[in-house]
């Protein structure tokens, strides 16, 4: 198995995991964005559905990293393996960058918003953070 496609699997593995916390462990998610006192809101099962949606795509990116790291003769050249990168850096990115704004604001502020440096989510903003950097530097190495 190659960097690459260690690399690949890595991601793939990574997405999946966001796919069973924000899908299949929507309760446990749920817990961590939304204080107990306020459980009982009227826009918790949005919420909810808020966070299956994305675990759905992170199933996608997952399914398609987990394909990348079986060494596809089609994404075989290293232009290709750079888009490729560069596309995961940013799927991770984006779900790095928007939990900044958060983190810079102070994070949970009574009922509203999540604790990024703490839990889950603290261990989601560095993971994200780390593959963003690992996927960039994929992208101008391979």
């Amino acid at each position: 198995m190659t960097l690459a496609q260690i690399v690949f699997l890595l991601n793939g593995l990574w997405f999946f995991a966001a796919f069973i916390q924000f899908s299949v462990a929507q309760n446990n998610t749920l817990k961590i964005l939304v204080p107990r006192e306020a459980r009982d809101n009227e826009l918790v099962p949005t919420i909810k559905a808020s966070v299956a949606f994305l675990g759905g795509m992170n199933l996608s990116l997952a399914l398609f990293a987990l394909y990348l790291a079986t060494g596809p003769e089609t994404f075989a050249p290293v232009e290709i393996q750079r888009i490729l990168f560069l596309f995961l850096a940013a799927a991770n990115f984006s779900q790095f960058w928007y939990n900044v704004p958060i983190l810079l604001g102070g994070g949970r502020k009574g009922v509203a918003l999540w604790p990024v440096l703490s839990g889950a989510m603290l261990r989601i903003f560095v993971i994200d953070g780390a593959f963003t950097v690992i996927d960039v530097a994929m992208a101008l190495t391979v």
